[in-house]
């Protein structure tokens, strides 16, 4: 196949069906599509089974990072292109591959799309989502940006640079800085839209938070963050949100 499509899972028997039907509607052909899973005890498998994933790849989750979980996913794959997709993510168009896929030429090693909330999706991510992932297209970006929620990387690249297993998130980022420094580029499609669904407990996201901050400070090490930076930031947000939430 020319396109591996690798997801990571764990206790996702709410959500993957709705990724797996949207992978068997799309326009691009014979997908190959590999679930890393670290340890579900859900029904997660007998889903992905039922859909007749092409392969299953287990992780301790004692071993278990973002990094090393996709460098299982893609030593398994055999396109030359990989699609990272989370299980608690589905496309809103059949053609959602294919628009991530038309972003390619030799210089670009990474292209991610768009992504939206559902009815579940709280104001403040639709608010994220909005910021981070707008309606126009950047065809060579200049900073590392990208989200392996939805996400497409070259198979040789990847070779050349595998993920960091020693990162407690953002790995996606560390990526797309290394592969920037070498010299490739990153491209966003607007078009290659899906749905996210983060129905997590306040602990959760912060927990979630807490994983990327330090990882953060890891790719990042000379970034600083002071008080002012932060009531700057919080003030231009609050104002933002609620001129947003009245329209």
């Amino acid at each position: 196949p020319t396109v591996s499509v690798v997801v990571r899972c764990y206790n996702e028997a709410e959500h993957i069906g709705k990724l797996l039907h949207g992978l068997a509607e799309q326009s691009v052909e014979d997908l190959e599509v590999i679930l890393v899973d670290s340890g579900s005890t859900d029904g997660t498998i007998e889903i992905a089974e039922e859909f007749g994933v092409d392969e299953i790849t287990y992780i301790d989750p004692e071993e278990f990072s973002f990094g090393r979980a996709l460098n299982y996913g893609c030593e398994a794959a055999t396109g030359e292109y990989v699609v990272i997709a989370s299980a608690h993510v589905y496309p809103r168009r059949d053609d959602w591959i294919e628009q991530l896929l038309a972003k390619f030429e030799d210089d670009v090693a990474l292209v991610y799309g768009k992504q939206r909330g559902n009815e579940v999706t709280t104001f403040s991510e639709r608010r994220i989502f909005e910021q981070w992932f707008p309606d126009e297209d950047d065809e060579r970006q200049a900073h590392p940006f990208c989200n392996n929620a939805n996400a497409a990387i070259r198979r040789d690249v990847w070779e050349e640079y595998p993920y960091d297993e020693l990162l407690t998130g953002l790995e996606d980022l560390d990526w797309a800085k290394r592969v920037q420094k070498a010299g490739y580029d990153v491209s966003y499609a607007a078009e290659a839209e899906i749905v996210h669904v983060h129905d997590e407990s306040p602990t959760e996201v912060f927990n979630r938070y807490r994983r990327e901050a330090f990882a953060h400070k890891q790719i990042v090490p000379n970034q600083s963050f002071s008080l002012f930076d932060f009531l700057r930031l919080s003030v231009t947000s609050v104002v933002s949100n609620a001129s947003a939430h009245a329209m």
